[in-house]
């Protein structure tokens, strides 16, 4: 292969990748990125775990390397292909062979093992990274969240057992800071770990090994998931303890905004709809209301305005703001279409409001896909009121599907929506509602206008029509990562020649 070839590999490193695992929008990131890299010539694979859900769907796999001993026992590396995906996967069943969430039991407490799961996953990158595989060499490792966080590390600690390999770019890419790998420190050893890392330049973090604490450490660059959320996260407010190191760091952080897989939301074609649509005949969403108002229960008049969500139930979400909301939402003459799970309090909450508000409020818990897109086709506004959001997919959906996001001015909300504020009406740029602070009152305030807007049906379908106008594909953001890729290569063939 040409050394111009090479220098367009790509290895992702990820915990889930869509659609053979996801638990959140990390695997639509890693599953949708490496199609739209491809139009700039980056040639990505993705090393992921060996869950039984990704075993079953492979369509092709060939072992290339084994490892006699991987945190507990034997591994293969295999070299696989599903669902459009160029894969490494790790099989170990010691680590991975469990049904379920990738990082929970079925009571909901974490895998006793998560810290040689995914060192397993790290350093099997490294290794990748330092040579393992003499026909496959990447020029830039990519690892995203905590549980890949530790590869820039062991290339940095491991170096000595390959030295004539050139050590690889590296990338770490953050995608909910809340979400560290913090681990105690008489695992150093059981990592792999040398005894010198356990410092405040190494690995060490509040007395304790921080997986993602040394892949910022480490990285030669760091991404976030949107711009306004990478500078959060340098503050003390949003920063969560890592702050101080992200500030140290600050010249090679940088924020690109996640992307919508449009194939899947896409209003013209989607299923999932009782009636699809285009910006030219929205008068068609009013059968998907009709159908989404039917399927929660909703008995009011058409013209009532009904706000949707599709949520994780959480405080960071926002949804115990809303849930104190409510009778506010009400009181305008709204309804109140949700889908989401979470925060046992937060579940039952919603459930009384529901059983208070019979025929106003309709409440499915759980997680449903048709479902989920049902709602963003059918209902008039979509509400993410979160305390703060890396980025989001939800208000992306929003826009494309013509549903109006009302959401709050922090990370990627702030980055993806323009406020309906009287100079953007004017102009005829806005595409949703923004509010701060982050409260009730903010919530509140946010619906009123939300409510006043959609009396004055022209201005609000000029919103809807400027959302689904907006670009939230791929296209951009893939061109950006390019450009990062392309980027810390010179740098780091810079730093070397």
């Amino acid at each position: 292969m040409s050394r111009a070839a090479r220098r367009r590999r790509v290895l992702s490193v990820a915990s889930e990748v869509f659609p053979l695992v996801k638990t959140g929008g990390l695997a639509d990131v890693t599953g949708a990125l490496p199609a739209a890299l491809a139009p700039h010539g980056v040639e990505t694979r993705t090393l992921v775990p060996g869950y039984p859900s990704v075993i079953e769907k492979l369509e092709r796999r060939d072992e290339v390397h084994r490892f006699p001993e991987l945190f507990g026992g034997p591994a293969e590396l295999l070299s696989a292909e599903a669902a459009g995906l160029e894969l490494f996967v790790i099989d170990a069943p010691h680590l991975y062979g469990r049904a379920g969430n990738p990082y929970v039991d079925q009571q909901g407490r974490d895998w006793h093992d998560n810290a040689q799961r995914f060192a397993a996953l790290s350093l099997v990158a490294a290794e990748i990274g330092h040579g393992l595989l003499p026909r496959y060499v990447p020029r830039v490792i990519h690892a995203h969240d905590w549980q890949a966080a530790l590869a820039p590390a062991y290339l940095r600690y491991r170096a000595a057992r390959r030295p004539k390999a050139a050590r690889p770019a590296t990338v770490m890419t953050v995608h909910n800071l809340a979400f560290q790998g913090h681990f105690p420190a008489a695992l150093l050893t059981t990592l792999l770990l040398p005894p010198a890392s356990l410092a405040i330049d190494g690995v060490e973090y509040f007395g304790g090994i921080g997986f993602l604490k040394a892949g910022l450490q480490f990285a030669d660059r760091i991404s976030t998931v949107s711009p306004t959320y990478a500078s959060e996260i340098r503050t003390h407010e949003g920063g969560m303890g890592l702050d101080g190191l992200l500030r140290v760091r600050s010249e090679v952080v940088s924020g690109i905004v996640n992307g919508l897989d449009e194939a899947v939301w896409d209003p013209r074609n989607d299923p999932h709809l009782p009636q699809t649509y285009t910006r030219s005949n929205l008068g068609r969403r009013r059968e998907n209301k009709r159908a989404l108002k039917q399927r929660f229960g909703i008995e009011t008049a058409e013209m009532a305005p009904l706000f949707g969500v599709v949520s994780r139930l959480s405080e960071q979400k926002g949804l115990d703001l809303l849930l104190a909301a409510l009778p506010r939402l009400l009181s305008l003459g709204a309804d109140l279409a949700l889908l989401g799970s979470g925060d046992a309090a937060l579940e039952n909450g919603f459930r009384a409001a529901a059983a208070g508000a019979p025929g106003r409020i309709g409440v499915v818990i759980g997680y449903d896909e048709a479902l989920a897109h049902l709602i963003q086709g059918g209902s008039d506004a979509l509400l993410v009121p979160s305390r703060f959001e890396p980025c989001g997919l939800t208000q992306l959906a929003a826009m494309r599907y013509g549903a109006v996001p009302v959401v709050s001015r922090v990370g990627g909300l702030n980055d993806t929506v323009i406020d309906a504020n009287e100079a953007a009406l004017a102009a005829g740029v806005a595409t949703g509602i923004q509010f701060a602070p982050t409260t009730r009152e903010g919530l509140e305030q946010a619906l009123g206008r939300a409510a006043s807007l959609w009396s004055g049906r022209r201005a609000w379908r000029r919103i809807q029509r400027n959302g689904m106008a907006t670009p939230v594909g791929w296209e951009r953001p893939a061109a950006h990562y390019a450009k990062l890729y392309r980027e810390v290569v010179a740098e780091k063939a810079g730093a070397t020649s």
